[in-house]
């Protein structure tokens, strides 16, 4: 089966459309099927609009398919964290030795309208909106849909899931012989707030991702154009400073003051966003292989239908970016042959995917507690400082994994032989000291 005219895409969201653009450079016809209804004439769904911090391995496959300006225009860059003590202190830390490199804060719900128009502007891609899948053939590529005109069919010798963590199409995939599939969910949910501007401009330092770390428990805040903020509290399911126990909105003010006093002074729609704004869960959720093949179709994963992770390293659109850079490389290695570039491609990406997830569930422990103590900031002192001393040698993992496109799992390799050879230094230079002291104590 090679270079097949027409693929069909399911799930327009931010992997979907960036698949789009990959496949229609290369000569493919695309149909995008999205459940939901154009999201250029729609609101974002409230509550639901998390931003997402744009780097490195995001803006690389963006550049390949001349989308980065029109989406950094709608971003906005955060070089460090600052970190909100529960008496109100700021600190500030930077991401980079040099203080210079950036992440960037921007709109799920804008991001996706920008590379949606970006697809659709293309020769050969179109979308069809308000078609959800119900059903697939994964031997004929035969797909049955939902609509508001009734049940549809249609067909495609190509079918890419791109539809999220609760992907239709990996659902059909999970009954076929030999597809793992697991879902670990956290003990934890997260709720969107927000800080409006004041007297028109930003209530707090816009050049900063804002984190108020407390134990179990945390709130990250990220900027808007328009002088917002989106806020999103991260906080236990149950127990003590749990969802479930702060149920009124009187119990969660009592509680939200004592505990962000600076942000509650900047919330004035704090209750109505408590109680209207949904619950979101936390979810990883490992699948493999990442493709299949049918008699007269191959059907294959990419992004969170195949690889969904927690959002505590700012990876998760980044990486599935990254899945569509690979794939598009494995089809021209195999000549457009989609079978085997689907089976390369997941073979090449499962071990970094893997390796994001757990890097995602630990950084989660570092931003709620960690940051805050005295030996994590040690700890970063001395990694800026052998980043200055090191140029090129020694480079700090979250700048590895933010700042450049070395694949996950080699990030961790490298991080590994980094802290190896820092420690053998460390001894060398302890045991040159003790000869030293031991020469002088003779004379």
């Amino acid at each position: 089966m090679r270079a097949p005219q027409e693929v069909a895409v399911v799930g327009a969201g931010l992997v979907g459309c960036l698949t789009a653009c990959f496949l229609a450079r290369r000569g493919y016809q695309v149909t995008l099927y999205e459940r939901r209804s154009d999201p250029r004439s729609a609101t974002a769904e409230r509550g639901r609009s998390i931003n997402l911090a744009l780097s490195e391995r995001g803006l690389d496959a963006l550049r390949r398919v001349g989308l980065d300006e029109a989406v950094m225009k709608a971003a906005l860059p955060m070089p460090g964290r600052m970190m909100h003590a529960p008496d109100g202190t700021l600190s500030f830390q930077p991401y980079s030795a040099d203080g210079q490199r950036a992440i960037n804060s921007i709109s799920r719900s804008e991001l996706n309208r920008t590379m949606l128009e970006g697809a659709l502007a293309l020769p050969g891609v179109r979308a069809r909106f308000e078609h959800r899948l119900t059903g697939l053939d994964v031997d004929s590529g035969l797909m049955d849909f939902d609509t508001p005109d009734g049940p549809v069919q249609r067909s495609a010798q190509i079918v890419l899931a791109a539809d999220g963590a609760y992907s239709a199409v990996r659902g059909r995939l999970q009954f076929l012989p030999g597809f793992d599939f697991s879902q670990d969910f956290l003990d934890y949910g997260y709720k969107e707030l927000t800080i409006p501007a004041r007297d028109g401009e930003f209530a707090l330092d816009p050049g900063a991702l804002h984190i108020w770390p407390r134990g179990q428990a945390m709130m990250i805040a990220l900027p808007n154009p328009d002088r917002s903020f989106t806020c999103t509290l991260f906080w236990p399911k149950s127990g003590p400073g749990s969802f479930d126990e702060l149920d009124t909105a009187e119990r969660f003010e009592e509680f939200f003051a004592a505990n962000y006093a600076d942000a509650r002074a900047l919330m004035p729609d704090l209750a109505d966003d408590y109680t209207h704004n949904p619950i979101g869960h936390l979810v990883t959720m490992r699948a493999y292989p990442w493709h299949a093949r049918g008699a007269d179709a191959v059907v294959g994963l990419l992004g969170d239908a195949a690889h969904a992770v927690v959002p505590f390293y700012g990876q998760g659109a980044n990486c599935g970016f990254e899945d569509c850079v690979e794939l598009d490389r494995c089809l021209e290695e195999t000549g457009d042959d989609f079978p085997e570039a689907l089976a390369l491609y997941g073979s090449r990406r499962k071990e970094h995917a893997d390796t994001i997830a757990e890097l995602a569930l630990e950084n989660f422990v570092e931003m709620r507690d960690k940051v805050a103590s005295r030996s994590f900031l040690l700890q970063k002192r001395i990694e800026h400082g052998l980043e200055r001393l090191l140029p090129g040698r020694y480079v700090s993992r979250y700048e590895l994994v933010s700042f450049s496109t070395v694949p996950y799992a080699e990030v961790q390799r490298r991080i590994t032989r980094q802290r190896r050879a820092v420690v053998a230094v460390a001894l060398g230079a302890l045991a040159a000291v003790g000869v030293t002291a031991g020469l002088l104590r003779r004379r």
